[in-house]
């Protein structure tokens, strides 16, 4: 409201009126302007002896402002789904395998059981925290390196980690839970039909105001037309979880322009990128 507060019943007339887009409402020395949200009436902006023209344009400033905040509650609600999807995902096929291993261990290496166990610990701690729906890039580097430690004793140590991570932007929040999914999938996917050893090499950098993570592996690749399919959620379901869910958790929270990369060919390995904002208004890791 612009002017000298109106009578309450010339307010309620003001605000009850029937609104069409772009058509004013007149009372009096009062006008009202329709206020629009994802194009339906969300309320009334009025002024005494305003200016028709000044009054719209306020009204359609308005209405953008609000259509940007629903929009960003929504991307919210859309990634706070996907990641409760995720986390009722994490692989069974992990956490026995896991388990099998540190039992083995109890009886030939029990210092290496132990400390395998308080990694089994950590990891299911941060996967299944009540923290925010973000995380710092050094907290999802931690997580990573604690699930690749249990899967590097699964290998017999067959499975080489690299990382490079530039200092820089390790304090950048994300996503919780964008990077392990990459590497678990690129463990699952890429290293463990491949015979032999296998790496994976996690690297990130900024690119002026962008964070770029990458996570390579040099396993047995994908056809580039699958991984389309996956990111396009009608891959192979055992495929498209992780990287899919990833995928939609960044579109909903960035936009559709930094959703994942991948980079793959048959008997080529993987690489997947993911490019975002280093800061971005609503995501902290606070």
């Amino acid at each position: 409201l612009a002017g000298p507060p109106p009578a309450p019943e010339l307010l309620a007339e003001l605000v009850g009126r029937p609104h069409e887009h772009g058509t004013l409402v007149r009372i009096g020395d009062w006008t009202a302007a329709p206020l629009l949200v994802a194009g339906e009436p969300a309320g009334v902006l009025a002024a005494a002896g305003a200016d028709e023209a000044a009054l719209t344009a306020a009204a359609t400033l308005v209405s953008r402002s609000l259509d940007h905040a629903d929009l960003r509650r929504a991307r919210a609600r859309i990634a706070r789904a996907d990641l409760r999807t995720l986390r009722a995902q994490i692989s069974p096929h992990f956490l026995h395998n896991a388990l099998a291993v540190i039992a083995a261990r109890i009886r030939t290496d029990p210092d290496r059981a132990r400390g395998l166990l308080t990694d089994f610990a950590d990891y299911l701690r941060y996967s299944f925290s009540s923290r925010g729906d973000y995380a710092t890039v050094a907290d999802e580097l931690q997580a990573v390196q604690t699930y690749l430690e249990l899967q590097r004793a699964r290998f017999d140590d067959r499975m080489e980690l690299t990382v490079r991570m530039a200092p820089e932007i390790l304090p950048v929040a994300i996503p919780f839970l964008i990077i392990q999914p990459l590497v678990e999938n690129a463990v699952r996917h890429g290293l463990e039909p491949k015979p032999g050893p296998g790496s994976i090499t996690v690297s990130g950098y900024g690119e002026g105001p962008l964070c770029v993570i990458e996570v390579e592996d040099d396993g047995v690749g994908m056809d580039p037309g699958l991984a389309r399919a996956i990111l396009a959620g009608s891959g192979p379901p055992a495929k498209r979880v992780g990287l899919a869910n990833v995928d939609q958790r960044l579109r909903a929270v960035y936009g559709p322009e930094h959703g994942l990369v991948i980079e793959t060919a048959p008997g080529s390995g993987t690489r997947v990128i993911v490019r975002v904002p280093r800061f971005r208004r609503g995501v902290s890791a606070a």
